[in-house]
């Protein structure tokens, strides 16, 4: 029987410090993952599937969002990672993708701040869903921010998750006012469903990071044009021009063209952009996610538990 990382075994398993080493390492490396198949199902639900290999491994994922679900009490996101052996193509391990999927996305977002973001004093993480709470923990593993500051549309689930994050260590506070904990934040996490921008270019001040995670289709955003005007932009992989409002609604309205991202998450990592260049910039960096990230992940989960827990001879 395949062994199965569930969420509790990935927690045990992983560190956000020690995983932004894996993705670096990752995005260094040669790893092929083409165009992800994306399929849309009735009632504004999607079908994704995200296969990537290298010479040690082969994986694919299954991945169902179905936005509708936390009204009953069920994941939004639900699926399975199966990696195999790139030697000879052997099932090795299966993963609870959901998992998987949070955990390499808050890292690959902290990842890109190591390059992006100046000094974090002041975390803001905007939105209260699955991601949110692991945002928090990657970008404070790295940065160790002296207050982190949630907000969400509804009051209680936003203190909620600082309760939750308190408990944990973490000095998170609820607010209530999104546009001041704009003003007072050096870096700015979203992981919202939303299609109306949230973060107004306006409030933006010199120096801050913004890290745009929940957009994944292109009547989706979570920043509006003015703000993509301001900064110098960043992508995860350049799927982001087409599958993210927020950028791709700038791009209609001839607010932006594809040759003003400056770099994607491989060049920085490959020393072939800088990243910030000036204290005073304005960064921002938008993820949709990629199957190297979710690739290189599970295969360090499966060596790490293998290193833990050996086979019985």
């Amino acid at each position: 029987m395949l062994p199965w990382f569930d969420g509790a075994t990935i927690a045990r398993l992983a560190r956000f410090d020690w995983l932004v080493e894996v993705l670096r390492a990752g995005f260094r490396s040669e790893v092929a993952a083409p165009p992800r198949p994306h399929y849309d199902l009735p009632q504004g639900r999607t079908l994704l599937l995200m296969p990537a290999w290298q010479d040690a491994w082969i994986g694919t994922k299954l991945v169902t969002i179905f936005p509708d679900n936390p009204q009953a009490g069920k994941p939004s996101i639900q699926g399975v990672y199966v990696l195999c052996s790139g030697t000879d193509g052997a099932p090795l391990a299966l993963f609870d993708a959901r998992a998987l999927t949070l955990w390499r996305t808050a890292a690959a977002s902290a990842l890109a701040a190591t390059y992006l973001a100046g000094r974090v004093q002041t975390l803001l993480v905007v939105g209260t869903g699955a991601l949110a709470p692991f945002l928090a923990r990657a970008h404070a593993a790295l940065f160790a921010p002296s207050r982190i500051l949630i907000w969400g549309r509804t009051p209680e689930k936003a203190a909620a998750l600082a309760a939750t994050l308190r408990a944990e260590g973490y000095p998170a506070t609820p607010v209530a006012e999104l546009d001041t904990a704009i003003g007072e934040a050096d870096l700015i996490s979203c992981a919202t469903m939303s299609t109306e921008p949230l973060v107004r270019g306006a409030l933006l001040r010199p120096g801050q990071h913004l890290d745009l995670v929940g957009s994944y289709r292109p009547h989706m955003r979570e920043a509006d044009t003015e703000a993509v005007a301001r900064a110098t932009l960043f992508v995860d992989t350049f799927t982001a021009l087409e599958e993210s409002g927020d950028l791709a609604i700038p791009i209609r309205e001839g607010r932006l063209s594809a040759n003003e991202v400056a770099a994607d998450l491989a060049a920085l990592c490959r020393s072939q952009h800088p990243g910030r260049t000036r204290p005073d910039e304005i960064t921002l960096f938008k993820s949709v996610g990629c199957a190297l990230e979710d690739l290189v992940t599970a295969a360090a989960l499966w060596q790490r538990h293998s290193a833990m827990d050996p086979p019985a001879e």
